[in-house]
C-alpha cells in the first residue's frame, strides 16, 4: 500500500514538473504583454485621429458645397423677385385692358376668356374675338410667358433650397463624426496608468522632432523650383512644424486642404478650401509624370491633399496630433493615391 502511495506521487510530481512551464509562461513574458497592449493602444489612437480627419475633410466638403449653393440660390431668388415684378406689371395692364373693355361695351365673352384660369383658351379664340386688339393679344402672350419663368424659377428656388438643407446636415454630421473620433481617442488614453500616457506623449514628440528635422532638410530640395508650382511649394515648406488643427488655414494651425488652398493662393491660384473641391481644379497629370508643386491626392472618396517635393516625396498636414512635414507621396495610410492636378 505504501508502495502504491508513493508510485502514486512520483507521478503526481512528474505531472507536475510537466506542467509547471505552462504555469509559468504568461509570469516570464507579462512585460512583453503588456507593451504589446500599449502599441495597440497607440496604434488606436492613430487611427481615430485618421478617421477624425478624414471627416473633418468631409465637412470641409460640405462647407465649401453649401456656400456655392447659398450664393446660387440668392441669385435665382433675386432673378425670382424680378420675374414677380414683371408679372405684376403685366398684370396691372391687363387690368387697364379689361377696365376700358369694360367702359366701351361692358363685360364681353373676350374678357370672360381674359379672366379664365386657362389663358391659352383665350390665346387660341383671341383672332375671332372682335373687341380684343392685335396689341390686347401679344400682352397676354407676354403676361402668360412671364407667368411660365417666374414658376419654373420658383420651382428652382425650391430645389436650391433642398440642397442647402441637405449639405447643411452633412456638414453637421461630418463635423460631429469628427468630434467623436477626436473623443473616442482621448477616453482611450485616459484609461491608460498615468506612465504610460506619458511614454505615448514622449514617443509621439520624438518622433514629430525626429519627422521635423527630416522635413527641413527635404525643404532644400525645392530651391530650384521656379514659376506658380516653387511659389506655392516654397509657402508650404515654410510651415513645416505648424500644427494640424481641423479646418484650419493659417497662418500657424493648419488642414491638408487650408495647406494647399494658401501655397496657390500666394502663387495667385484660387482653390477651394476643400481637398475632393480642389481635385477639380487644375488638369490632370499622370502619376509617372509629376512635377515638384503639383497637388496629390488621397482617399476614396478624396479626403486628404498634398504638394509634389519631387523624389517621391510630398509637404502635406496630415492628421490631428501632427504636424505640417515632408512624407513619403506613395499611398497614405489605409488612403490610397487617386491622382495628381497641376495648376
Amino acid at each position: 500500500m505504501l508502495a502504491r502511495v508513493k508510485l502514486d506521487l512520483g507521478v503526481v510530481l512528474t505531472i507536475l514538473s510537466l506542467a509547471l512551464p505552462t504555469f509559468i509562461t504568461p509570469i516570464v513574458f507579462a512585460p512583453r504583454a503588456a507593451a504589446a497592449s500599449l502599441e495597440e493602444v497607440q496604434a488606436r489612437v492613430q487611427q481615430l485621429e485618421e478617421e477624425a480627419t478624414t471627416a473633418a475633410e468631409g465637412a470641409q466638403e460640405a462647407k465649401v458645397k453649401l456656400a456655392s449653393l447659398t450664393k446660387t440660390l440668392a441669385g435665382i431668388q433675386a432673378q425670382e423677385q424680378v420675374q414677380g415684378a414683371g408679372v405684376s406689371a403685366l398684370s396691372k395692364s391687363l387690368s387697364a385692358i379689361a377696365i376700358e373693355q369694360y367702359k366701351t361695351g361692358g363685360l364681353s365673352q373676350s374678357l370672360e376668356l381674359l379672366f379664365s384660369s386657362n389663358p391659352t383658351l383665350y390665346l387660341s379664340a383671341a383672332g375671332s374675338l372682335e373687341a380684343i386688339t392685335r396689341k390686347k393679344s401679344v400682352q397676354l402672350r407676354k403676361y402668360q410667358a412671364a407667368k411660365q419663368r417666374l414658376t419654373a424659377t420658383s420651382l428652382t428656388v425650391n430645389d436650391r433650397m433642398s440642397l442647402v438643407k441637405a449639405a447643411q446636415q452633412k456638414l453637421a454630421a461630418q463635423s460631429a463624426r469628427a468630434t467623436a473620433k477626436l473623443a473616442e481617442a482621448e477616453a482611450l488614453l485616459a484609461k491608460l496608468k498615468k506612465e504610460d500616457r506619458e511614454r505615448l506623449a514622449r514617443l509621439a514628440q520624438q518622433a514629430e522632432d525626429a519627422d521635423q528635422a527630416s522635413s527641413l532638410e527635404a525643404a532644400r530640395a525645392a530651391e530650384g523650383v521656379s514659376g506658380r508650382a516653387g511659389i506655392a511649394l516654397k509657402f508650404a515648406l515654410k510651415q513645416i512644424g505648424d500644427k494640424y488643427v481641423f479646418g484650419a488655414d493659417g497662418m500657424t494651425y493648419w488642414d491638408c486642404s487650408g495647406l494647399t488652398m494658401r501655397a496657390y493662393q500666394a502663387a495667385g491660384v484660387y482653390l477651394p478650401h476643400s481637398s475632393a473641391a480642389q481635385f477639380h481644379k487644375g488638369r490632370a497629370v499622370p502619376k509617372n509624370q509629376l512635377k515638384p508643386g503639383d497637388l496629390l491626392f488621397f482617399g476614396k472618396p478624396i479626403s486628404h491633399v498634398g504638394i509634389y517635393l519631387g523624389g517621391g516625396r510630398m509637404v502635406h498636414a496630415p492628421r490631428s496630433g501632427s504636424r505640417v512635414k515632408v512624407a513619403a507621396a506613395g499611398s497614405l495610410g489605409r488612403k490610397p493615391f487617386v491622382g495628381a492636378r497641376r495648376f
